[in-house]
């Protein structure tokens, strides 16, 4: 049963430490559409952490990064030009420790692919992150799973989220791959809606949100009627709809 709306929790530190946060994962279309309605819909969806993916990464992509930040009330943490399109923004909530950009092994004749990676802390809570775009090619895209999972590893945390368009579907292999090791923040706890793509016609989920063990999912889903998201804006920021997670992260 998908929950209500007014669930989602805002980000908060419970009495035992942990940290509830709110994570947005993003296809941003390298800001090619109506900027300032996706900067509507990220200040709207008040996110700890944004995992964009397309960020722009060519001609002046830091200075464009920046401007998406400041207009977002966020900071720039990590990717962009240096992941081939994967991105992480945060709030001063997050205090970063460490980043890693990483491009993946590139097929000829395919896009260049990559992940943003950071570890953070909120309070008291530590947590890796990773934004990621998969392949178009099924074959490729499937390994690309495989070393995001490794990734997530090597962070070398005891809770992890890693969001992202995965160019595949639930039913995919590569989709399947993930959600074996990880949980799908949707199967978990939907709220709001389901598909991503496209948001002028909704008919398939191809972003999601994934977590390690122990880290609990208390909402998931694109944020249609969220308070201060407006559909229009939905539909003018960019080419897929986001995808916010709300998650407890224990206390270290």
């Amino acid at each position: 049963m998908t929950l209500p709306l007014n669930s989602l929790p805002d980000s908060h530190t419970e009495p035992d430490g942990s940290a509830v946060i709110r994570v947005l994962s993003y296809n941003i279309r390298s800001m090619r559409d109506d900027r300032a309605a996706l900067a509507r819909v990220i200040r709207g969806c008040a996110p700890d952490l944004v995992l964009i993916q397309e960020a722009p990464r060519f001609f002046r992509w830091r200075k464009a990064a920046e401007r998406l930040a400041r207009a977002s009330g966020l900071v720039y943490v990590t990717g962009g030009g240096t992941t081939a399109g994967p991105m992480i923004l945060s709030t001063l909530r997050a205090h970063v420790e460490r980043t890693e950009d990483v491009l993946l092994p590139r097929t000829p004749g395919l896009h260049q692919r990559g992940f943003a990676t950071a570890v953070v802390r909120l309070g008291r809570a530590r947590l890796g992150v990773l934004s990621c775009h998969l392949s178009l090619a099924a074959e490729e895209r499937y390994e690309q799973a495989g070393l995001l999972l490794d990734r997530l590893a090597r962070l070398d945390v005891p809770y992890a989220v890693a969001a992202g368009d995965l160019n595949d579907r639930p039913a995919g292999r590569s989709f399947q791959r993930l959600a074996a090791a990880l949980t799908d923040g949707w199967a978990a706890k939907p709220w709001g809606g389901e598909f991503t793509s496209t948001p002028h016609d909704p008919h398939q989920r191809i972003d999601a949100v994934f977590t390690t063990a122990g880290v609990e999912v208390l909402g998931c889903g694109v944020p249609h009627g969220l308070p201060g998201v407006r559909e229009a804006d939905l539909k003018a920021a960019t080419d897929h709809l986001p995808v916010l997670a709300a998650l407890r992260v224990p206390a270290g």
